[in-house]
């Protein structure tokens, strides 16, 4: 959540941008994306999604405050199917949309009008504090991809606070579970599949995409379904949820269906809530 800005950096230098997705069953066969071009000049994507699913994004609405309700709306679903639709046999309709979501762009307002044009890069305002002793550094702007190059760019501008701070070093280290001992995804996750006869094959490979060498972690020394825990369905074992849990700061089942497995677009509604159920009382003191 952005906190105040300060009256130095101006009022209008945060422009929140909202971008939203749809998925809607598999639209086409094969691995590929496609970026297509909409008549009103902006790019929409299609991206093969979960394997049964297509993803397709993404809009860019203009939102006044953090407060703004962060729901994708009518408009921006049927602006969506019609972008694609435009490329398709069958155009789609807003019926066929089996999950959306959306997420909040906090941008530097670079003065454009268009939301769609305002620059993605990060902005750095930098209050040294009284006496030079308590740098604050605010952070405007940035993105997903690049937040380790922001980080490292950070952190060197707060360098002269630290004397002892060490070299860069995040370029090169793995992130967790990206640790495939130099093997490509297809035979770490083959070699998974082999040292775990007992446990389904299309699930392991799901688990190592998921999680790539922590899959062994979650695992565990189990040697059949049974000893992963309750099945949730879709996919989702207990083993795996408790590995959210206590691994991955997953607090709800939307943290844990949505955010971090996938796992409810391939559950019922009933398995959902029974999900639910279950994350809500192992929460319990």
């Amino acid at each position: 959540m952005l906190g105040a800005l300060p009256a130095s950096f101006g009022r209008n230098s945060v422009r929140l941008v909202r971008g939203s997705h749809i998925v809607v069953p598999r639209l086409y066969a094969g691995e590929h994306a496609y970026t297509l071009q909409n008549d009103d000049g902006r790019i929409c994507f299609l991206i093969p999604f979960q394997g049964n699913f297509t993803l397709i994004g993404t809009t860019e609405v203009a939102v006044g405050s953090v407060g703004e309700p962060l729901q994708i709306s009518a408009d921006e679903i049927d602006y969506l199917c019609r972008a694609v639709s435009r490329y398709l046999k069958n155009p789609l309709q807003r019926g066929d949309v089996v999950w959306h979501y959306t997420g909040l762009r906090a941008l530097v307002d670079d003065g454009r009008s268009d939301a769609s044009a305002v620059s993605r890069e990060y902005a750095f305002l930098l209050d040294p504090g009284p006496g030079g002793k308590l740098p604050v550094l605010t952070v405007f702007g940035g993105k997903l991809t690049t937040y380790r190059t922001l980080a490292e760019a950070a952190l060197t501008r707060l360098a002269p606070w630290f004397p002892q701070m060490g070299r860069p070093w995040t370029a090169h280290r793995t992130l967790p579970g990206g640790n495939l001992g130099g093997a490509p995804w297809s035979r770490f996750a083959d070699a998974l599949c082999s040292r775990h006869p007992g446990l389904d094959a299309a699930w392991l490979k799901e688990l190592a995409r998921r999680h790539g060498s922590e899959a062994e972690i979650i695992i565990g020394g189990a040697d059949c379904a049974a000893e992963l825990g309750r099945d949730f369905g879709g996919g989702l074992y207990e083993c795996e949820a408790e590995h959210c849990i206590s691994n991955e700061w997953a607090h709800s089942s939307e943290d844990v269906l949505w955010r971090r497995t996938k796992c409810g677009l391939h559950m019922t509604l009933e398995q959902r809530v029974a999900f639910a159920e279950w994350i809500n009382l192992r929460r319990l003191p």
